[in-house]
């Protein structure tokens, strides 16, 4: 029984890898859209309600012009290191999960001691998840350093990040042994809170609103999906940790300023109206410094509004 659920789990695995690699082209745009890199000027459009606004291409226009540049190979950049961060986060999260038990996870249920002891699995369970993925992204941290740095390189053109040990020789060089683990903060603050809106939300709602098992299965997807919403901003600024101050184009000014701490570029990027960047692939709209002028929106110079700033 153990040996199936293993096999199954790595099944699982294996077919996430397949779409990872499948997908990468839009996680790499998405990335370089989190760090603030826009080849495209906003043209001016109108929302749903007809008032004038600012848009940008959509991400799979950013596709199509990283692929002028770079070529279809040049669309996976950075996906090597990328699945390895996967492979090592699923191998730590599982070898602690399989480390950590509590009292009570298991044992026959009496009526009396139902809700009680639901929710105190529930705690178990959240605990237990915590604890695994915060373990998992220290583990996997460097490898997605590498992965990100070498996505912004495109920005700047830069051919530092080649390899997988150039790339480790480059960021030690650069940052230190801390470059390893920059952006982990506001990553592991990100995914921890996420998981725990989402395993309580859906605790809540299974246990007391929704009986229908169907509905419960539907319940903790849309929860989840509601937490990664929730914590995005944590995700953009982590990856802009990654890159800023790391000797790319892409982590200095006037691309982007030189933060002293995560709070720091969680504050500017607040200030901007810029902790959301990237959360859309279809509708993207400019939310920049912009004047209207005769009814039209007008981008105020973006690198002057950096500058003043930063």
């Amino acid at each position: 029984m153990s040996s199936s659920k293993n096999e199954s789990k790595w099944n699982e695995v294996a077919l996430r890898i397949v779409i990872n690699s499948v997908a990468h082209p839009m996680e790499y745009a998405k990335v370089l859209i989190q760090i603030g890199h826009e080849p495209f000027p906003p043209y001016a459009t109108t929302t749903l309600f007809g008032r004038p606004a600012l848009a940008l291409p959509n991400v799979f226009k950013y596709i199509a012009y990283i692929k002028s540049v770079d070529g279809f190979v040049g669309c996976y950049r950075g996906l090597g290191p990328k699945l390895c961060a996967y492979t090592i986060n699923n191998i730590t999260y599982q070898k602690v999960h399989e480390q950590i038990t509590f009292e009570n996870d298991s044992g026959a249920e009496t009526d009396e001691e139902t809700a009680e002891r639901r929710s105190r699995i529930c705690v178990n369970n959240i605990t237990r998840d915590i604890i695994c993925r915060t373990a998992a992204i220290v583990a996997s941290q460097p490898f997605n350093v590498i992965a990100v740095r070498m996505m912004a390189e495109f920005v700047g053109g830069e051919n530092k990040y080649r390899g997988i040990f150039s790339s480790i020789k480059e960021i030690f060089h650069e940052n230190g042994i801390l470059g390893f683990f920059s952006g982990v903060v506001p990553r592991i603050l990100g995914e921890v809170t996420s998981l725990f809106i989402a395993s309580s939300m859906t605790f809540v709602v299974n246990s007391y609103l929704v009986d229908d098992q169907e509905l419960k299965k539907f319940s903790a997807a849309f929860m989840t999906f509601l937490a990664s919403a929730i914590t995005y901003p944590f995700q953009v600024v982590s990856n802009c940790m990654v890159v800023n101050n790391s000797g790319l184009i892409a982590g200095k000014p006037p691309q982007m300023p030189l933060y002293t701490s995560w709070l720091d570029c969680w504050s500017h990027l607040s200030r901007t109206n810029q902790l959301k960047r990237g959360s859309s692939i279809l509708y993207r709209y400019y939310t920049g410094p912009q004047i209207v002028i005769q009814g039209r929106c007008v981008a105020v110079n973006k690198k002057d509004f950096l500058h003043s700033n930063s």
